[in-house]
Parts: structure tokens; C-alpha cells; sequence
């Protein structure tokens, strides 16, 4: 620490305080204004543009500086946050009027990125996590908390490819780490808080989670053996309470999250499957896009947590769906305008119990309370047990509402330090203190009509002036003729001010009344916290009720809306859909989805699924996986008939993406996820494979497509969607019992293509690669440079290397196909080497041909 004794006594102040924050910015309070100085304000001046200026010295220098109004603070805290970065906010917490000297100061609250609950530096529809993370040689401890509810997880992901789905999945504002970490399994994450080792000590941990929940041990919460997640849990609960300054009531419980009671989904499959954010990194064009129309913000984020964590949990699913049932009515239209004026009560609350809530969050509270009446009424008429128990949950706020409505009033300003808050009639002495403003305007007209007759004066007037206080005004021409007992306080170009000794008498008594009234208010405000807390555990209770009926709400509208049916959930192994669709996909088109059937079964496990570029074998595919997804979540599903078995996973190895920075190119990350699906996949996972071996020469592709597809059938067992431009895998099912081919068709028609769109059982005829291209804008002489080169190729090919059924030596494109090319076709064939169907498949191809 610098040498205080050079400084003045507010800069001693200050460094002593940005001593013990050494490391994020310090908003240090001077009146109206948070002011940062030195290497603060430096930095501060370049993250959020505002103006450095040198003010003042201190230790013989001058004092670099930058600072924003106190009102305007939320909108630069805003924009430090998104850009990762923390600040420690010190306030004047002695009086100013009564403080003799330096205004005592301390910091009493630390705005990190995970630790957000002010409305305005939040998204509102999305969880904002704080996370941690503790490294062993078994594996990893993860947890994360969500301060805005009080929603505390753990888990203890096995390895590494389990980790990255976790922050995949969770993706933490803020992410704490051992100072010993393996850096490379995060280095790409934001908010990274390094911490020393002695933070996830185990016993250390168990004391603070058993302390904050009240019990003797954490054997009620499953976690008594989960010493990593612990570890992790422990850490992360520490830096909440370091960062709040305060208890945090909120949090009062903490689950172990378990692979076997979801389906789980890597990294990848949450990227792939576009849930929440898409490929570019925004919200458009995702499943969420579609299917989230909640009414409240809470909802809107239950609703995304239910996307990631498709639960496995059958009497769950069930509710859910009987539940969407019973609100497919008349009664919706009615419900969901009264949900939305719940608000986000959740985040009310948080703040309540952080004690930060402001005049409109308490009466956002007593407007949710009012509506809860009415929505109980409406549900009470429906016979569903579940949303008669939600009814339970979300109980009856009567007494606090009534409250609330004697205390604040209506339409209540935003900060409680101005005053005006606290209705009439709540407190007496209030009142009183009150009164004497009240009076003020009768007293000071009283005043001037007397003076203006005793003194003759007609421009004599009587103020008030915020920085002046109260004073009695003469025009420049009349100034002269004040009385001796007027003592100029003010002087104006056109106009005199003055004080009277009965008028400062009574400008003292408003400032004190003024002052006293201000003071009395924040201690009924304080003290409304207290009368309002220990009802908090029924309150967090009816948010979370309400944001599920919201939820439900909006899957009973968007499955009417959209024309979902509610899926069959099996017990058994399988996949039936009957008139599948894609959701996002059916919703951006402008002309009607067409539908597809899927079929996986014991005799069915794997399909090959051939066809052109642009067929829809991608979307096939991953309309299979939301399909399951949606219903196991208990949503309605975009078919007209869907049974769904058991999953405990799903995989995709869809799409090309670099990883440049790691080093490791294409070919290399299909290969690492492909290897990460054939170690974990089981026979009750569903397995999306979309074009393995694209990456490498023909043969080593050909083959390892081969052998992934053999291994996933014959070893695995999984429930296996398998697109591929290998023809050669289409000969498969003669090999193998279980798996069957499906294709997607395209009409050619001179120049142009057209795709059919619709699922057939069965091999493609071709890969129409040249006719897609061609339909890029690739130059026609290229173009038919490549049907010479693939008549070529194909020409050459023997038929033991070309045993593809659609490997055909004369495409059917090539308009000037003779009978001499005919001729040479029959050459090159070799009878011996060719299946039953591939020897069909010729007899019609020379038909054509002739």
C-alpha cells in the first residue's frame, strides 16, 4: 500500500478501501456521484467511455479521475458486466449532518458477472449463473447457482467430454477455479475468477452448506458422498456471500444432479440441435424461438431449463402432459393474461431476500398477489390433480398483500432515499413530520401577502430555491427599499434576495421535518423486509408454481397452435413417428412441411439413410431428436402419431467446424466426437451420424464409416440414424439383420433439380453431387468437365472396388449418352461381383439408357 500518511484524509479513506479490492474497479460515493481515481478511472475511461480528468492533489500529484451520477450508475455497471468485469460499490454510510470531518464509507456490495440480481443489468429471460469448478484425478466437482432465485445445483461430471457439456449446457456468467487448473478445459469460457485452494477445502465446504441450510449434515440433500461437487459447492457459496455483504435466506437448499435422471446430451448435440442459441450464437431459428411464448419472464427460463434437462422421469412426464390437456380451452385465453401480469416474481423475491428490493419490486409483489385469486378460481374448475397441487403450491399472499397496500403507495418512485414511498396513514409519527411540508404553501402565501402590505412593496415575492433555501425577492428597482431587518442572501441580475429571521426559523424546521420524515421512511421500509421475510420460503414456492403453470400454458398453446399431438411415452425400446415434422424448420418455411414416418425397433435399430444434398436427410434427422426431446420434456410433439421409448441419450456428429485454436482441424473433431459417441452410447441412445469420413481419402473415409456404422449396429445397438454419401453402406443389411435403408429423392428435369423431400424405404439411385452443384452457380463447363471425369472414373473402376449398387458408369444426366458408351459400360461390368439387387439395378439403368 502506498504511504498514507502523503494524503489527504478522503484519499487515505479511499486507498485503504481499494486496498482490500485490489483487483476490480472501485465506484467510491461522493454525493451525487461515483467517482474512480488513478489506475481505476484510467481503466474505467476506456471500458465505458467516460471523460478522465486530473482534480485536485494529493501526496504532491495530481488525482486522475472519471465517475458517473449515482442515478445513472445501473447503465455503466450494465456495460461493465458484459464485458467481464466486476466493481466493488462504496457508499457513505455515516451521516453527512451530523458527521463531523470525513462522511464514514464502506463497500457494501461486489457487482460480479455471477452474482447479478439488479433488473437492469440482467436479461430477463434468461438464467444469469454463477459456477464452479474443483479437479481431481477421479473427476470433476460442478456447481452452480443462480442468485436471482436461489436455485443451487451440483454434479460430479465423470470426464472431460462430460464437463464441457455441463458448461455447454449451463453456460456460467462466471466461472470460479482452483488455481491449479488444467486452464485448457476453460480457457475459452468468460468470466474466469481464479481462487486459492483452500476455498474448495472438503470440510470447509461441508461446514458452509450446513450452516446455510441448518441442518447437521447433507445426507437429506443426496450429497454426503459427492466430495467433489462439494468441494466445488463449497467455493462457490463462500464468493456469494463475499460478494453480497449479506445473508442470503434465498438459498436453502442444494440438488445433486444425476445423469440417470435425464437424458443426457454432450457438448456437441447441444450445439447441433440448436436449442436455445444457434450455430451463429444468437436466438433466431431455434426451438426455443418456437416454442417459447410464456407471458413471464420466470417461465420463459423454467421453459429453457426444461429443454436442456429432458427429464426421465415417467410420472413427471405424464402430469405435464395431462396438465397440457386440460388447459387446451377456452379457460387459456382467459388464464394467460392474468399469468402476465405476475411478472418475474422470482427475481422480486431474490432481491427481496438480498434486502436491495426497491418501492416497485414490492409493489410489482402486491399487484402478483392480486391476480392470484382469480387464477385460482379459473384453475379450481378443472379436475387435473396436478394443477390442483401447482394450486397448493402457489398458495394465498392476503395478509401481505393487504399490507403492502396500507404501506406503499400506488404508483411508489424508484429509490427509497428520496422519499414519498411510504403511503398516509401508515405511520403516525410519519404523518406528523409530513404535515409540516403540507402546510408549507399556506404559511409562505400567508407570509408574502403580509409583507407586500406591511412594506408596500408590490414585486415582493416569496421562494424557494433548492440550493438556497427559502427567501423573500425584490425587483432591482424596488431593492433599495428593503426594511434593516431583510438580509440579502441572494443577489440576481434583475432581482434581490433575503432572509428573515422568522423565515429561517422556519426553513430550519422544514429541513429538520424534511430530513426526519426521509429518515423515519427508510426505517419503515427497512423494517417492511422483516415483516416480509419469513414468508419467503412460501413465496419462492408460488414463483416457481406460477412459472411452471406459465410454462404449461404455453405448451397447451403453442401444441393447438401449431397443431402438435401428445406423444405415447414407452416403456420399452423404439422409436415410432408417424407424419413427422421439424418444428423450426416447418415454422420458417412459407409453403407446407412435408412430413415423414420413422421407424426404430429391436429388428430396426439403424437406418442408412442416402439421398442428394439438400434432400432433407439433416433435417430428418434432427427433427427425430427434437421430436424426443419435446416429448421428454412432456411436451406435445409436431406428429400426427408418435410412441416413444426409452432414451438415455442423444448424440450427434453433424456439421463441420474447426477448432483452429486448439489445433485440431475438421476431420480431427468428427473423428473426437464420433470416438466420444462410440465409448458412451448404449442401446437405449439415439445416434444422429451425418457424413462420417468425409475428411479423409476415399477408402480410409469409406472404411471408417463402415466400421462406426458396423459397431453402432451390431455391438451398440443403438437407436442409429446414419446419412452417408457412401453407396457402399447401403449393401449393408444383407450383412446385417437390423439395419435398413431409407432414402430422399430428387427429380432431375433438364437443368434443374427438384427434391422430393419425402422419406422411401430403400437405396437412393444416386448422389446427384454434379446436379447440386450446378445449382450452386458452379460455371457449366466445370460442370461438364465432371461428368467426363466421373465417366472416366467409373469407366475404370473394376466392379470389385465399385460394388456401390448406384456407382453407375453413364449418368443418366449426360445428354449425349450413345450406344458405343452403352456398349463400353457393358465392358467394364463384371457379373461375378455384383449382388442380385445391384444386377437389377443395372438391367434398369441400361433400359433407361436405351
Amino acid at each position: 500500500m502506498k504511504n498514507l500518511d502523503l494524503h489527504t484524509p478522503m484519499m487515505q479513506q479511499y486507498l485503504k478501501l481499494k486496498a482490500q479490492h485490489p483487483d476490480i474497479l472501485l465506484f467510491y460515493r461522493m454525493g451525487d456521484f461515483y467517482e474512480l481515481f488513478y489506475d481505476d478511472a484510467k481503466r474505467a475511461s476506456q471500458l465505458i467511455d467516460i471523460s478522465l480528468a486530473k482534480r485536485g492533489t494529493s501526496a504532491g500529484e495530481a488525482i486522475p479521475m472519471a465517475g458517473v451520477p449515482y442515478h445513472a450508475v445501473d447503465n455503466y455497471l450494465a456495460k461493465l458486466v458484459a464485458l467481464g468485469e466486476s466493481a466493488a460499490i462504496c457508499e457513505q454510510i455515516g451521516d453527512p449532518a451530523t458527521t463531523k470531518g470525513l462522511v464514514e464509507r464502506r463497500v457494501v456490495r461486489i457487482v460480479t458477472p455471477g452474482t447479478l440480481s439488479d433488473e437492469a443489468l440482467l436479461q430477463e429471460r434468461q438464467d444469469n449463473l454463477l459456477a464452479a469448478i474443483w479437479q481431481a484425478l477421479q473427476g470433476f466437482g460442478y456447481a452452480t447457482l443462480d442468485i436471482t432465485s436461489g436455485r443451487f445445483l451440483a454434479s460430479e461430471p465423470a470426464d472431460k467430454d462430460a464437463l464441457a457439456a455441463e458448461l455447454q449446457r449451463t453456460n456460467p456468467a462466471e466461472l470460479l477455479y482452483p488455481e491449479n487448473m488444467d486452464l485448457s478445459l476453460i480457457k475459452h469460457r468468460r468470466g474466469l475468477r481464479r481462487r486459492p485452494l483452500w476455498e474448495f477445502e472438503l470440510d470447509t465446504a461441508r461446514q458452509q452448506l450446513t450452516r446455510q441450510f441448518g441442518t447437521s449434515d447433507l445426507s437429506g440433500f443426496g450429497m454426503e458422498r459427492a466430495q467433489l461437487a462439494l468441494c466445488a459447492a463449497g467455493c462457490l457459496l463462500q464468493y456469494a456471500k463475499d460478494t453480497q455483504r449479506t445473508s442470503l435466506p434465498h438459498i436453502r437448499a442444494i440438488t445433486l444432479e444425476r445423469p440417470q435422471d435425464r437424458i443426457v446430451m454432450d457438448a456437441a448435440t447441444l450445439r447441433n440441435l440448436e436449442l436455445t442459441q444457434n450455430l451463429k450464437g444468437g436466438d433466431e431459428n431455434t426451438l426455443a424461438a418456437v416454442l417459447d411464448h410464456t407471458v413471464t419472464p420466470m417461465g420463459s427460463r423454467m421453459l429453457k431449463r426444461w429443454l436442456h434437462i429432458p427429464t426421465r422421469d415417467i410420472t413427471i412426464l405424464t402430469n405435464r402432459q395431462e396438465s397440457i390437456r386440460a388447459l387446451q380451452d377456452p379457460v387459456l385465453d382467459l388464464l394467460r393474461p392474468l399469468l402476465s401480469q405476475i411478472g418475474d416474481l422470482e427475481r422480486v423475491l431474490a432481491r427481496l431476500a438480498l434486502r436491495s428490493a426497491r418501492p416497485r419490486d414490492l409493489a410489482r409483489m402486491r399487484h402478483a398477489f392480486a391476480q392470484l385469486p382469480t387464477i385460482k378460481t379459473m384453475l379450481k374448475v378443472k379436475s387435473n390433480q396436478y394443477l390442483q397441487l401447482l394450486l397448493e403450491r402457489i398458495g394465498e399472499f392476503d395478509i401481505l398483500q393487504n399490507l403492502l397496500a396500507r404501506a406503499i403507495i400506488e404508483s411508489p418512485p424508484v429509490l427509497v432515499r428520496d422519499g414519498g414511498v411510504i403511503a398516509s396513514g401508515y405511520n403516525a409519527e410519519l404523518d406528523k413530520w409530513r404535515s409540516f411540508a403540507v402546510g408549507a404553501t399556506d404559511y409562505l402565501e400567508h407570509l408574502e401577502r403580509r409583507e407586500r402590505k406591511k412594506t408596500g412593496l408590490e414585486t415582493l415575492q416569496v421562494g424557494f430555491n433548492a440550493i438556497h433555501g427559502y427567501f423573500i425577492q425584490l425587483s432591482r428597482c424596488q431593492s433599495h427599499l428593503a426594511p434593516n431587518h431583510y438580509v440579502r442572501r441572494q443577489t440576481l441580475k434583475n432581482a434581490e434576495r433575503y432572509i428573515i429571521p422568522e423565515l429561517k426559523e422556519y426553513e430550519d424546521k422544514a429541513i429538520i421535518s424534511k430530513s426526519k420524515a426521509i429518515a423515519l421512511e427508510k426505517v419503515l421500509y427497512d423494517a417492511l423486509f422483516d415483516l416480509l421475510l419469513p414468508h419467503l420460503p412460501a413465496l419462492q414456492q408460488s414463483a416457481v408454481a406460477l412459472a411452471e403453470l406459465d410454462v404449461l400454458c404455453n405448451l397447451a398453446e403453442r401444441a393447438e397452435t401449431l397443431n402438435y399431438i401428445c406423444p405415447v411415452i414407452d416403456v420399452r425400446s423404439g422409436i415410432q413417428i408417424t407424419g413427422g415434422r421439424h418444428p423450426v424448420v416447418e415454422h420458417m418455411l412459407s409453403e407446407p412441411f412435408i412430413s415423414n414416418p420413422l421407424v426404430l425397433s429391436d429388428a430396426r435399430r439403424m437406418l442408412i439413410i442416402t439421398g442428394p444434398n439438400m434432400g432433407g436427410k439433416s433435417t430428418y434427422m434432427r427433427q427425430t431428436a427434437l421430436i424426443v426431446l419435446l416429448a421428454y420434456i412432456g411436451s406435445f410433439v409436431p406428429a400426427e402419431q408418435a410412441v416413444i421409448g426409452v432414451v438415455d441419450r442423444i448424440f450427434t456428429r453433424v456439421g463441420a467446424v474447426d477448432d483452429l485454436a486448439s489445433g485440431r482441424s475438421t476431420f480431427m473433431m468428427e473423428m473426437t466426437e464420433t470416438s466420444n459417441i462410440l465409448h458412451n452410447a448404449t442401446r437405449y441412445s439415439l445416434v444422429l451420424m451425418d457424413e462420417i469420413g468425409r475428411g479423409t481419402s476415399t477408402y480410409d473415409g469409406l472404411s471408417l464409416a463402415w466400421a462406426c456404422a458396423e459397431n453402432l449396429a451390431d455391438h451398440i445397438r443403438s437407436m442409429t440414424l446414419f446419412a452417408t454419401h457412401y453407396f457402399e453402406l447401403t449393401t449393408m443389411p444383407e450383412k446385417i439383420k437390423n439395419i435398413a435403408n431409407v432414402h430422399f429423392d430428387a427429380v432431375e428435369c433438364s437443368d434443374t433439380i427438384t427434391f422430393m423431400h419425402s422419406v422411401q424405404d430403400g437405396a437412393a439411385s444416386k448422389s446427384y453431387g454434379l446436379s447440386v452443384a450446378a445449382l450452386a452457380g458452379v460455371p457449366r463447363e466445370v460442370i461438364k468437365r465432371a461428368y467426363q471425369k466421373l465417366q472416366e472414373l467409373e469407366t475404370v473402376s473394376t466392379g470389385i472396388v465399385n460394388s456401390s449398387p448406384c456407382a453407375l458408369l453413364i449418368p443418366e444426366d449426360k445428354p449425349d449418352v450413345s450406344f458405343s458408351a452403352i456398349i463400353d459400360a457393358l465392358k467394364h461390368l463384371d457379373p461375378e461381383n455384383l449382388s442380385p439387387r445391384q444386377a437389377l439395378e443395372w438391367i434398369y439403368r441400361l433400359k433407361e439408357m436405351l
